[in-house]
Parts: structure tokens; C-alpha cells; sequence
């Protein structure tokens, strides 16, 4: 089941899934869908089609025609852009920051580092 948290946490992200998945090389919208369906970043095939769009349009990935994993029809095939390369760089350099300060600031209550005691807030702790 997919809750209100999870949602706005995967539409956050799974651009940047997509743009991580193409780096490794051009692959085809089901097998893309199936990795993000399986790691719970999609819902389905459906919601993968117009992000691939809004992406291209960006620039940040480009979509050719190659022959399918049959052989028997061709696949529209996406791949990385060098924008999109640049794009993904610079959110690895947020994304670590990003994930320590939220995992600080949602952990489990310590009492022993709260910034506010009985009498009010601990300002020498800010």
C-alpha cells in the first residue's frame, strides 16, 4: 500500500532513479519500469511513459528505436543525454547531505540531546 509519505517521497526522486538506471546503458521503457516497479519507485508501466517524457523534453534523455531482446519488433530505446549525466552529478551531491540532515532530524528522540528541557529551549545546544 502506498501512503501519502511514500508517494511524495518517490515523486521526489525517481527522476533521478530513471536518469541513475540510464547511466549504466540505454535500455527499453518495460525493462526501465520493471526495475522501478520492483524497488516499489513506480506503481506501474503507465507512470513511467510521461515521466520518460517530461524527461526528454529536458534534455536530460534521449529515445531512439533499437531491436528488442526477441528479435521479433523493434523497442523504443532511452538513454542518458550528457545533460542528464550533469543533472544526476549534481543531485549525488545534494542527495547525501539531503539524506543526513533529514535522518538527524526525524531520528528517534534522544533525551539526552534535546534542544528543549523542562524549563524551555536549551540555547547553548542550538
Amino acid at each position: 500500500m502506498t501512503t501519502p509519505t511514500t508517494a511524495q517521497l518517490r515523486k521526489g526522486v525517481v527522476e533521478y532513479c530513471v536518469l541513475g538506471v540510464l547511466q549504466k546503458g540505454p535500455t527499453y521503457g518495460w525493462l526501465l519500469s520493471e526495475q522501478l516497479v520492483a524497488r516499489g519507485l513506480i506503481g506501474s508501466i503507465g507512470t513511467l511513459y510521461p515521466l520518460l517524457s517530461r524527461l526528454r523534453e529536458r534534455g536530460l534523455i534521449a529515445a531512439g528505436e533499437g531491436p528488442g531482446p526477441d528479435s521479433t519488433r523493434p523497442r523504443k530505446y532511452f538513454s542518458l543525454t550528457d545533460a542528464g549525466g550533469e543533472e544526476l552529478r549534481l543531485f549525488r551531491e545534494q542527495w547525501d547531505p539531503f539524506v543526513a540532515a533529514v535522518t538527524e532530524l526525524t531520528a528517534r528522540a534522544d533525551p539526552e540531546s534535546a534542544l528543549f528541557d523542562q524549563e524551555g529551549p536549551t540555547h547553548d545546544r542550538l
